[in-house]
C-alpha cells in the first residue's frame, strides 16, 4: 500500500502548512498593531484615563464658580484657576497663552496633564471638598458630587 503511506505524508504536510500560514498571519498581525502604536506616537508611559466631563464642570464651579474665562487678578485663570507656570509646564502654550484665553476642552486638556504630573492636590481646597483627594483620575462611580450628581466615566 504505497499510495496510503503517501496520501498520510501529504496529510501531515499539509498540517505542518496550516500551521506555518496561521503562524505567519499571527506575525503579519503583530507587526500592523507594533506599527500602528509607533505611527500613533505609542502609549505613554504613565497615561491616566480620561477625566469625566462632570468632573470638570464641579472643580470649575468650586475654583471659579464655573467661569472658563475667570480672570480675577488672584494671579490665576480660567475655569480651573491654573498659574502661568503650571499652564506653560503641563503644555497649555500649545493652546493659548494663558487659560482664560483657552477654550473649556483646551483647559480641561490642560488640566489632565496636571492631574497626571501632580495629581488632584494641584487644586487642594476644592479637590478635598469634591472628594478627589486619594483616588485616581475620577472619584469612585458611586462617589456623589457636590452637586450631588454621581461621577462616572
Amino acid at each position: 500500500m504505497p499510495y496510503a503511506s503517501d496520501e498520510r505524508a501529504f496529510r501531515a504536510e499539509a498540517r505542518v502548512g496550516a500551521a506555518v500560514a496561521v503562524a505567519m498571519a499571527a506575525v503579519v498581525v503583530m507587526a500592523v498593531v507594533v506599527a500602528a502604536v509607533v505611527v500613533s506616537g505609542g502609549v505613554r508611559a504613565g497615561a491616566a484615563p480620561r477625566v469625566a466631563d462632570l468632573v470638570w464642570d464641579e472643580l470649575a464651579d468650586c475654583e471659579s464658580g464655573g467661569d472658563w474665562r475667570a480672570d480675577t487678578g488672584n494671579g490665576y485663570y480660567g475655569g480651573l484657576q491654573i498659574g502661568p507656570p503650571t499652564w506653560v509646564e503641563s503644555g497649555g502654550l500649545h493652546f493659548a497663552d494663558r487659560p482664560d484665553h483657552a477654550n473649556r476642552r483646551e483647559q480641561t486638556m490642560v488640566g489632565e496633564e496636571i492631574v497626571r504630573r501632580q495629581g488632584w492636590e494641584a487644586w487642594p481646597s476644592c479637590a478635598r471638598e469634591l472628594g478627589l483627594l486619594g483616588h485616581g483620575p475620577t472619584p469612585l462611580p458611586s462617589a456623589p458630587m457636590r452637586s450631588g450628581r454621581t461621577a462616572g466615566p
